[in-house]
């Protein structure tokens, strides 16, 4: 089982966090700090994707950067704001001058970092706005029928029994559990799951389905990992 050793990590709330930079080395390095602090990070690498990803999904906060193709930061934070999305977003950019952390914030950003920057800067930033938010409404479990992940304590339980798995099955099954009752594609699981860009062509995702399935569905009498033949896999109660 994979848990956080750290306690200080546990007292943590856990936050739900978009991030959308399109240098994947930088994303990579910010998620796997998030991560490692107990919360749940998505990665979007451009500002389009991150206003689609961002309309589809209840996020704590956004990480958005500034300079981006196909849509610029501010454009996309602009958009959210003229849809009434409130969620606060937190800009990186290397353009530091008084004008531009200005026009940051009026775009509709709640908080402006200058790159190059300390994760611990960005860390507490990030928690500070997501407390700005609601304090009471930080996400740390997730549900689907009887099938419940502990987000901070990292532990999944079905009815009252443990379920044990191993780092690769639990972000496996926490992306499943985000996007229950819709259809995951293996081009969603291989980008999100397994930080892979391409098809390795391997089956790599049928092997992690398979000993999933194993754990969260045979021993129980109703199963939730559903495959939709020549499209992906569904979890639902």
């Amino acid at each position: 089982m994979w848990r956080c050793s750290s306690t200080r990590k546990n007292r943590r709330k856990s936050v739900r966090i978009l991030i959308v930079e399109d240098d994947r080395e930088a994303a990579s390095y910010i998620r796997k700090g998030l991560r490692e602090s107990g919360h749940v990070a998505d990665h979007a690498a451009d500002g389009e994707e991150g206003l689609e990803m961002a309309r589809a999904a209840d996020y704590d906060v956004l990480v958005v950067d500034r300079m981006m193709p196909r849509m610029d930061g501010l454009t996309m934070v602009n958009s959210l704001r003229k849809d009434e999305d409130r969620t606060p977003v937190l800009i990186l950019s290397a353009l530091g001058e008084v004008d531009d952390r200005v026009e940051g914030l009026k775009a509709g950003g709640d908080d402006y970092l200058v790159k190059p920057y300390a994760f611990a800067e960005l860390l507490a930033r990030v928690e500070a706005l997501a407390r700005r938010r609601d304090p009471e409404t930080v996400r740390t479990k997730l549900v689907v029928g009887d099938l419940e992940m502990d987000l901070l304590a990292r532990t999944v339980m079905r009815g009252e029994e443990e379920i044990l798995l191993q780092p690769r099955e639990f972000r496996l099954l926490e992306f499943l559990m985000k996007h229950s009752g819709q259809v995951v594609t293996r081009t969603m699981l291989l980008e999100k799951v397994w930080d892979y860009h391409f098809d390795p062509q391997t089956n790599v995702i049928d092997v992690h389905i398979s000993r999933l399935r194993s754990k969260i569905d045979k021993p129980y009498p109703r199963a939730l990992l559903h495959t939709v033949r020549g499209a992906g896999y569904r979890l639902q109660a």
